[in-house]
């Protein structure tokens, strides 16, 4: 992936060197996805390899591919829609697999999202709560299947009300009898389950557009009714999920972003699968996901960026997070900081491939946590 972004950036930094070098070279699809300039508002698609390895999975190799399309070619205002699949496979037999769609109807009346998605895959487990350690690391694996399903109705000016639902099943196995997984008493339910879930949303966004945001603002909030099926889970509860983001032009080409989100486990019993978790590539960037998780997390950041060109963008990010059970402290909150860099392969719908550094806290008798990142669109 570090290689196929090299490529881009080496192919577009000039446009007198792409016509003489890029027609003769690179094919016509590759130019097609990622160099030629389209400001119609046609249907495009991309995709983008995966290539990476460790010694728990051997070699992984797959892709993602994106198709994004306007539901509507009247109406300017009309939202990119897009269908995104996401596809792995390791030498040692593990899979992550992942098929979403967000869909926009003309005019913005109605919004829907679908996801499915499997992954048979390890990952390290190291206790609940927001001051775990590195030495404590249990692997597991990991199998999870999942189902996605949003919908919501225009129902007043930037305002849309709708719902939530879909489904879950976790499996996990640890090959450690002796750590922390098997061991701690805050882990509970560790075989996993099954549960299903629906609940209310609602939605208030001014943003001026949904891939590249310049100015508005957008609140999302929603709520998980659980409910454990078959005979593993009689678990019954709720998630809740409020996050609040807000874009401000400092500039032709400058964007402050500011995002904050607000999680919640509810209910009597705390299965360590359904707990929030910090981390990831778009909140967080540089803690290991799933390395600090609770009943309650509370995580933002800010992010300015600046369009270097049409073709290429900077960022630099700085954010602060916890997870806690009950009682959040203003002195626990851990830090982090990055930098990123941009490229549109589709200027007309502001659709770019990302590659961010972040880095995180450095715990006491370890390295600093960091993580570098790649994926299609912005961090939010």
């Amino acid at each position: 992936m570090k290689k196929l972004l090299a490529l881009l950036i080496a192919i577009s930094l000039s446009e007198s060197f792409r016509p003489a070098f890029g027609q003769s070279i690179i094919p016509k699809f590759i130019r097609k996805m990622y160099f030629e300039k389209d400001t119609t508002k046609r249907s495009s698609f991309v995709v983008l390899p995966v290539l990476s390895s460790a010694p728990e999975t051997g070699i992984e190799a797959g892709g993602a591919a994106l198709y994004s399309f306007y539901t509507d070619s009247i109406h300017s205002g009309t939202r990119v829609s897009n269908i995104y699949a996401y596809a792995t496979l390791t030498t040692k037999g593990q899979n992550r697999l992942n098929l979403s769609t967000t869909y926009w109807s003309p005019q913005n009346q109605y919004h829907y999202y679908a996801a499915v998605g499997r992954i048979d895959f390890p990952v390290d487990f190291y206790g609940i709560g927001n001051n775990t350690h590195k030495a404590d690391a249990d692997r597991l694996g990991q199998k999870r299947y999942r189902l996605m399903l949003e919908a919501q109705k225009l129902i007043a000016k930037n305002v849309y009300a709708g719902f939530v639902g879909g489904g879950y099943k976790y499996d996990f196995i640890s090959a450690s009898p002796t750590g922390i997984f098997k061991n701690s008493p805050l882990v509970e339910d560790r075989a996993g389950g099954t549960f299903l879930y629906v609940g209310p949303s609602i939605i208030y966004d001014t943003r001026n557009n949904n891939t590249y945001t310049t100015s508005g603002m957008m609140i999302n909030a929603y709520y998980n009714i659980m409910q454990g099926v078959l005979d593993n889970n009689s678990y019954h509860g709720g998630f809740l999920n409020v996050e609040y983001s807000q874009f401000i032009s400092l500039g032709r080409t400058l964007v402050l972003g500011v995002d904050v989100q607000e999680q919640s486990l509810t209910g009597g019993r705390s299965p360590f699968y359904l707990l929030p978790q910090m981390g990831s590539d778009e909140m967080m960037r540089g803690y290991y996901e799933g390395r600090y998780r609770d009943r309650n997390l509370i995580a933002g950041q800010a992010e300015l960026r600046y369009r270097l060109s049409e073709r290429f963008g900077l960022v630099g990010f700085v954010g602060a997070g916890e997870v806690f059970h009950s009682a959040f402290a203003l002195s626990a909150l851990k830090p982090n900081l990055g930098a990123g860099l941009r490229y549109f392969f589709d200027i007309e719908k502001g659709l770019s491939l990302r590659a961010d550094y972040g880095m995180g806290q450095k715990p006491a008798g370890e390295q600093r946590e960091s993580g570098f990142y790649i994926g299609l669109g912005q961090a939010f």
